[in-house]
């Protein structure tokens, strides 16, 4: 297939399109800056902007959509233009050029509305409920995809949950830098049984729903490596690959959540240079159970994760030692 890919300059995008590549398809990806994945073709921009997207979908046979405005805060018009009107803009676009599949790329954020999701499947997106204007434009992101989903046109939502892996900067940077600094505290001393999903599996699977998006249509679809742990664990795991001392001391949840809010209210007035330390949505995600039935996306999808989060936290240690 001729296969679109949005957002390739990013981790998974990257990983996403690397392995599209691989699988013999051919690669156009769309995003601001270039991909760097070798066989490829770069189209350079934004998926807000129409004769760009027009000219990027033209004769290709499925979507792969990524890009996203990802952040803990920031301004929510950004969010709606890019999250929302981007996949509009994208879905029309692809519509018209004849495409047959399209798999929008989401997240369980979409339906974690701050209470505990234990052995759940990938329930309906509720934008009405969804924290956080990230979680609640990617919810409308989804509907208005699946929406779309036809006869000609096989729509997928996939939602991949905490990715990672060697390389990563939005997630095991700042886990590596905040602990390195002290300042990475556990939530009711990390306890709460989360899942997460080695980066190689992450890809793997969204290949997986383009290609079977004829039968697969329709739904959304969770992703992770199966191996749910309690978050705890896995920031020490990666700590240790790191080389850097785990977290060691504890915040009631329900302070860090009271944090969270207060730091929200000041970031909106006047907005840090990185990323908020708290957000009441990072405190539910580091106190609260989510962890995901796999079931139905392993036999959907007909996929399973390769990579281990053992061997993936063996890989992210090698990494380290050769950095």
């Amino acid at each position: 297939m001729i296969v679109l890919v949005t957002g390739a300059s990013g981790f998974l995008g990257r990983a996403v399109a690397a392995e599209l590549v691989a699988a013999g398809h051919q690669v156009r990806t769309l995003q601001r800056r270039p991909s760097g994945v070798h066989g490829v073709t770069d189209v350079l921009g934004s998926v807000t902007d129409v004769s760009l997207v027009a000219r990027a979908v033209d004769g290709v046979d499925g979507v792969v959509h990524l890009a996203a405005k990802v952040s803990l805060a920031g301004d929510p018009r950004e969010f709606h233009t890019v999250n929302v009107g981007g996949t509009r803009l994208l879905i029309d676009a692809a519509e018209r050029a004849g495409a047959t599949r399209f798999v929008q790329v989401s997240s369980p954020s979409v339906a974690h509305a701050g209470s505990a999701l234990s052995g759940v499947g990938a329930e309906p997106a509720d934008p009405e409920n969804a924290h956080g204007d990230y979680a609640r434009t990617k919810a409308e992101g989804e509907l208005l995809a699946l929406a779309r989903d036809s006869a000609s046109l096989h729509v997928v939502a996939v939602r991949p949950h905490l990715v990672w892996g060697p390389g990563d900067t939005q997630l095991v940077e700042r886990i590596v830098d905040r602990a390195r600094r002290g300042r990475l505290p556990l939530l009711d001393g990390g306890t709460a049984l989360i899942d997460s999903t080695y980066v190689d599996n992450a890809a793997t699977g969204i290949v997986a729903a383009l290609h079977r998006a004829d039968t697969a249509h329709g739904n959304a679809y969770v992703i992770t490596n199966g191996e749910p742990r309690p978050v705890g664990d896995l920031l020490a795991g990666i700590c240790l690959a790191a080389g850097v001392t785990p977290p060691r001391w504890s915040v009631p949840a329900g302070l860090a959540r009271a944090a969270g809010s207060a730091i929200e209210r000041v970031w909106a007035i006047r907005p840090g240079s990185d990323e908020p330390p708290m957000t009441r949505f990072l405190a539910e995600q580091l106190s609260t159970a989510h962890w995901f039935d796999q079931r139905a996306t392993r036999r959907d999808l007909d996929w399973t994760p390769t990579v281990s989060l053992d061997e993936g936290l063996r890989r992210l240690a090698a990494h380290y030692r050769e950095a």
